[in-house]
């Protein structure tokens, strides 16, 4: 995973409440088993019509947001089923950060888990970042250290974090890389108890 520290970008607005793992993913395009390659289908079927052409009005396909690396939502986002491809996906199209008012738990800790920053602020905070972003393109500081978010407006916005989850994410450790952290220890453990 790549650390994340700061991360300066235009926000892309997608001011909608309940969005599920199956429109972040559907489930047609879950038949990867890597990683790697879902990014094209993010939103899928709210980026294209029936007949593959882009949705003109859908904030992705904004020519103003190309590029942008933190998403900002509205409430209980993440919610439906517990795919792990949503993360995925949302990372491989280019979002470092996510930032709702809420979101559903499993969604949440497998963002954690996949270098993905789930950012909890309230919902007037959220209101005012989408109302700012839908006006012009806006453009924002997250801060993981600070645990701060900043606005080209210099609004500035603090979030918690579980400090388990900030080292992991500011190193880009997933679990494995955490259990390599105590490799010593084990390796003196293992010894101990072939020798007992």
């Amino acid at each position: 995973m790549e650390p994340i520290n700061e991360v300066v970008s235009v926000i892309t607005p997608l001011d909608r409440k309940n969005v599920d793992t199956d429109q972040i993913i559907s489930k047609e395009f879950l038949k990867r088993i890597e990683r790697t390659g879902f990014g094209k289908y993010l939103f899928y079927h709210w980026r294209h019509n029936a007949d593959g052409s882009e949705v003109q009005d859908f904030v992705l396909n904004d020519e103003r947001f190309k590029g942008s690396k933190i998403l900002v939502a509205q409430e209980n986002f993440g919610c439906g089923s517990s795919r792990e491809h949503a993360p995925w996906s949302i990372l491989d199209y280019g979002f470092n950060v996510v930032i709702a008012p809420s979101y559903a738990d499993i969604f949440y800790n497998n963002c954690m888990k996949n270098g993905l920053l789930p950012i909890k602020l309230t919902m007037s905070e959220v209101e005012e970042l989408l109302a700012n972003g839908q006006k012009d393109p806006y453009s924002v500081e997250v801060n993981l250290v600070k645990q701060s978010v900043t606005g080209q407006d210099g609004k500035s916005y603090s979030f918690d974090i579980d400090p388990y989850y900030k080292e992991m994410l500011l190193n880009g450790w997933d679990e494995i890389s955490l259990t390599f952290q105590y490799e010593e220890q084990i390796s003196n453990y293992e010894k101990q108890h072939q020798n007992a």
